[in-house]
């Protein structure tokens, strides 16, 4: 038995046109640009006005007091002032004026006869005293300050009363401290009162020299005045101390015929350097203790200094006088200022006060240590391997000649 099945229905053929190949896009959201200029705006003055109420200087007003003004009256007196005289005619009366030296045995006399005197108060007493004190400190501080030389009173050719100077031997007489300058950086900057006793201070002793011709003590003899040509095998630099060697560049003769070898060329110099700078310095201070020559004998010359190649003392190359750590410091200085300097305006309150001026002043500390520490640096002398160099001899050395055979 077969039973009836509904046919179902075809569909329909769907238009190609409706198909998509992917789904709607979301609906974009725009701002609109008048909004945003606006937002742009507020926010700008908003960020211009603090600032202004940050960076504006403070105010000060004067506010009007509605207090009334109390009476002079009825102010307490004060505890100095209760005791002091009402007026002129009650001024205590003060007896006639006494020597200094013989103030007190007059006094006392006068008390010992039952003389009248007004008692002395208080005040008198300390007066006395201090008058005292300042007299005691007045006469060390003159005694401190007085010459070392005596002068007495007595007649001169060049006047009546003219101070004369006990003149000592072996002490030379120091000039008059009324016509000098202190020697003083600060009241004599340019040394002017050194440069005039220099110049005043000339040789004391006789025109006749009293040391006679000394034949020298070698033919082989290089005298003082003589110059050693090298140049440095080691570098220089002054932050540490250390030492310095060098080699001969040229030969060098004796100094009575010239013509006899006493330092070979190739020979070695071995010296030291001074590594404290002084601010401004700008020349390496060289001495040199021994030379060696080829053959392994050596001399010492007891620090015979070094020079450049036109005679200048020491050895100028490069200097180094850490600018760039100096402007670092100055810089952090001035930052750590502008910050603290800076203010919530007139309606912070008190803490935030006591904040701001606890850390001005901490700041302000931590700059100056900075910059106090970078100028504290010395310069910083560098010298390289190589730099040409002069010694010049002060004591006549005494030498042997120089041949190969004594290698």
């Amino acid at each position: 038995m077969s039973e009836d099945v509904p046919e179902e229905p075809v569909p329909t053929k769907v238009d190609p046109e409706a198909f998509a190949l992917r789904g709607n896009p979301g609906r974009v959201v725009r701002f609109r640009r008048s909004a945003i200029i606006g937002l742009a705006g507020l926010g700008s003055v908003m960020i211009v006005g603090a600032a202004w109420m940050a960076l504006k200087p403070a105010s000060f007003r004067m506010i009007a007091s509605h207090e009334e003004p109390a009476d002079v009256e009825t102010r307490a007196t004060a505890d100095i002032l209760a005791n002091a005289p009402k007026s002129y005619g009650d001024v205590p009366q003060l007896g006639v004026p006494l020597p200094g030296d013989l103030g007190r045995p007059i006094l006392a006399h006068q008390r010992a006869v039952g003389a009248a005197a007004p008692p002395a108060t208080p005040d008198q007493v300390a007066q006395a005293a201090e008058a005292e004190r300042q007299r005691l400190v007045t006469e060390r501080k003159a005694a401190r300050e007085s010459g070392i030389m005596m002068q007495i009173e007595g007649g001169s050719t060049s006047g009546v009363g003219a101070p004369q100077v006990i003149a000592t031997p072996g002490i030379i007489s120091i000039p008059n401290e009324a016509n000098r300058m202190a020697f003083d950086p600060d009241r004599d900057p340019g040394a002017q009162q050194h440069k005039a006793d220099f110049v005043a201070g000339g040789d004391q002793g006789a025109d006749l020299n009293s040391h006679g011709l000394v034949a020298p003590a070698s033919p082989w003899t290089l005298s003082a005045g003589s110059i050693i040509a090298a140049s440095l095998i080691t570098g220089l630099n002054s932050d540490l101390p250390g030492l310095v060697t060098a080699q001969v560049t040229e030969n060098v003769w004796d100094s009575i015929t010239g013509r006899t070898l006493l330092i070979p060329q190739g020979s070695r110099l071995i010296g030291r350097y001074d590594s404290v700078v002084a601010f401004g310095q700008k020349r390496a201070l060289v001495v040199w203790s021994r030379i060696i020559l080829p053959d392994g004998s050596s001399v010492r010359i007891d620090n015979a200094s070094a020079t450049d190649t036109a005679g200048y003392a020491g050895l100028a190359d490069k200097v180094d006088g850490h600018s760039w750590q100096l402007l670092k410091g100055v810089a952090l200085s001035t930052l750590l200022g502008v910050g603290t300097e800076l203010s919530f305006g007139s309606s912070e309150s008190d803490l935030v006060r006591a904040i701001r001026q606890s850390a001005q002043q901490s700041g302000t500390r931590a700059g100056d240590q900075l910059v106090l520490k970078s100028l504290n640096v010395q310069p910083t002398i560098r010298v390289r391997p190589g730099w040409p160099l002069r010694i010049v001899v002060h004591k006549d050395l005494v030498l042997q000649p120089w041949q190969e055979t004594r290698r």
